[in-house]
């Protein structure tokens, strides 16, 4: 795999596509956990809970959002992307 880093969130009031659906196909590809769910903060605020898996990649979720996360929670969805982008962790 590739050395950049894959991210992959959810709403975790998403109807449409479930995190613990999401958090089950994680499961599926056998990663090892790198790092145990944990909560990710903006603003001194809980905005979701995060895990990390070997490969570099990490799942996020985005506390009180549904399927169109970023349209529920931009303020919390903006902080992720920024992260990501300048790879900082949440």
């Amino acid at each position: 795999m590739s050395s950049e880093a894959l991210a992959w969130f959810s709403g975790d009031h998403d109807l449409k596509v479930p995190f613990v659906g999401t958090k089950a196909w994680i499961g599926s590809l056998n990663f090892s956990i790198v790092d145990e769910w944990r909560s990710w903060l903006v603003d001194g605020q809980v905005a979701g809970y995060t895990r990390a898996y070997v490969n570099n990649f990490t799942f996020a979720t985005v506390k009180g959002a549904g399927h169109t996360a970023p349209e529920y929670k931009p303020k919390e969805c903006f902080a992720m992307f920024q992260r990501w982008v300048h790879g900082k962790p949440l």
